[in-house]
């Protein structure tokens, strides 16, 4: 997969002083093609495709120690697992003069996600033209994001949602399949006997759940699980 990355620059804030430092543009270095190599193993690994951007910190510009040999020259990822959001990079010399420093980072990945286009109320269901595919940071999302507009389609607000912001998985529910006072159709069966009666709904829910329905003929009112639209089933 092609991977975008034209936003790869290297965005660094120091000093004149520092960045007349060779140790201080070595760690830069080192650490910005390390974080490189790692979030291009991380996007072949989650088969996504994203652009991201390397911002590594301030570094202090009296720092004093030999530069180091290439060859010497150890980099490894201190925190976190994943190679997005503020990370921590362990940069150390293993030659004749061993030190060890922990360069801080800050690695933004960028994806289209499932977005708002307007405030969604609790409880609204959620159509097309409610949501729309845009860029934005998901190191700043952590997982709670989607990618997939039909997973999002459908879907019933659980809670309130704001204009332009990424839609999680937790701010949706299924949509009641049966809604209270509908009319619907109470099905029971074993082996020997299949019955059918009308019924209505007391109470909505999804599929799968079991709501409280009222026999119209008898009046009686028994627990019954949705089936499907105007469709509930009792046990025998």
């Amino acid at each position: 997969m092609r991977f975008l990355k034209q936003c790869m620059a290297l965005t660094v804030f120091f000093s004149a002083a520092s960045s007349a430092n060779p140790l201080i543009d070595q760690l830069i270095g080192a650490t910005t093609a390390f974080l490189e190599d790692e979030i291009e193993m991380h996007l072949a690994r989650s088969a996504r495709e994203a652009r991201y951007q390397i911002q590594v910190s301030r570094l202090d510009p009296r720092l004093r120690l030999p530069q180091c040999a290439d060859q010497d020259l150890s980099v490894s990822l201190e925190s976190p697992a994943v190679p997005v959001g503020r990370v921590t990079v362990r940069v150390s010399c293993e030659g004749e003069n061993r030190w060890r420093l922990f360069v801080p980072a800050q690695v933004s990945l960028y994806q289209n996600v499932v977005v708002a286009v307007r405030p969604l109320g609790r409880h609204n269901v959620i159509g097309n033209q409610d949501i729309a595919l845009l860029e934005r940071d998901i190191g700043q999302l952590g997982d709670t994001y989607l990618t997939d507009p039909s997973q999002v389609v459908g879907m019933r607000v659980r809670r309130p949602i704001s204009a332009d912001s990424a839609i999680s998985a937790s701010q949706l529910e299924l949509d009641e399949v049966v809604r209270r006072g509908d009319k619907v159709v109470i099905s029971a069966a074993n082996a020997q006997i299949a019955v059918r009666m009308p019924g209505e709904a007391l109470e909505g829910g999804i599929t799968g759940s079991q709501i409280r329905v009222r026999n119209t003929r008898s009046g009686r009112v028994v627990t019954a699980r949705i089936l499907g639209p105007g469709q509930v089933q009792v046990a025998m």
